[in-house]
């Protein structure tokens, strides 16, 4: 469990398409460099949040650490196209600086939640549902603009103006909403801007995509309520009792219908 809040940007040193090492596990790798904030107290196994993607620590130095990739998580996220840095070596502290840094071979990072954590975003799983392409960037006073298509136009029935959304790793707040034309905007202050990768990102680039849990959970309650109430008008039309006891929600649910059938 994270909580959005990016703690540092790590540089990619490497993505090994097929790592034969024991750390890589003969599947795709992904070192990153640059990351000493966040391995100060970092065991192996430990969760890090890469982009906003939840994955292990097979290995790792004072700098840099590497993390396996499995092919679902290559489908989801944008990490298979980030581009490692050349001549960065990941058994050193830092890449080397002479090489420019392009804007897909930097990541977000941020560590799992511990007992102490403050929530100073919100509850990110760090699973990551499907990428958006950014449409736009408009300046606005010293902040950006962003507006986002989802590649997975089903997820915008969780994506509500003023709510939680995570890019990247990054949870922010949610400005506007299009749902016809299948979009969202979100907006970077100055400060936000130079803490999470996705400030300098441009049209044409994508972004990693969680949405709110909290709306899944509430969006399987209220169907599975209605799914139930069929069901139940079914066996009543049938003279048969369903036996079925409504839970708290569903309650809930049928005494908004309610009232909003007797306006």
């Amino acid at each position: 469990m994270f909580t959005g809040i990016v703690e540092c940007i790590g540089t990619v040193s490497a993505l090994e398409k097929h790592d034969d090492t024991a750390e890589g596990g003969g599947g795709t790798s992904l070192t990153i460099s640059d990351a000493e904030t966040i391995l100060e107290d970092a065991k192996l196994g430990d969760s890090i949040s890469v982009n906003g993607t939840c994955l292990t620590i097979t290995s790792f130095t004072k700098s840099t650490f590497k993390v396996g990739i499995s092919p679902e998580t290559l489908r989801r996220t944008n990490l298979g196209s980030l581009e490692p840095v050349p001549g960065a070596a990941p058994s050193t502290a830092s890449p080397d600086p002479s090489p420019e840094i392009s804007r897909k071979s930097r990541v977000d990072l941020e560590r799992a939640v511990s007992a102490t954590t403050r929530m100073g975003g919100h509850f990110v799983q760090g699973h990551v549902d499907t990428t958006a392409s950014i449409e736009s960037v408009k300046p606005d006073g010293n902040a950006l603009t962003f507006r986002l298509r989802p590649l997975d136009l089903s997820v915008m029935k969780y994506i509500v103006q003023k709510g939680y959304v995570t890019l990247d790793g990054a949870s922010l707040t949610v400005t506007k909403v299009d749902d016809a034309q299948g979009w969202w905007e979100v907006m970077l202050v100055a400060y936000t801007q130079q803490k999470i990768v996705m400030g300098s990102k441009q049209a044409g680039d994508d972004v990693n995509v969680e949405v709110d849990m909290l709306g899944k959970y509430v969006d399987k309650s209220v169907q599975a309520y209605f799914d139930g109430l069929g069901s139940q008008e079914e066996h009543s039309a049938k003279g048969q009792d369903g036996g079925r006891t409504p839970g708290m929600l569903e309650k809930m649910v049928e005494r908004i219908v309610d009232q909003h059938l007797k306006r």
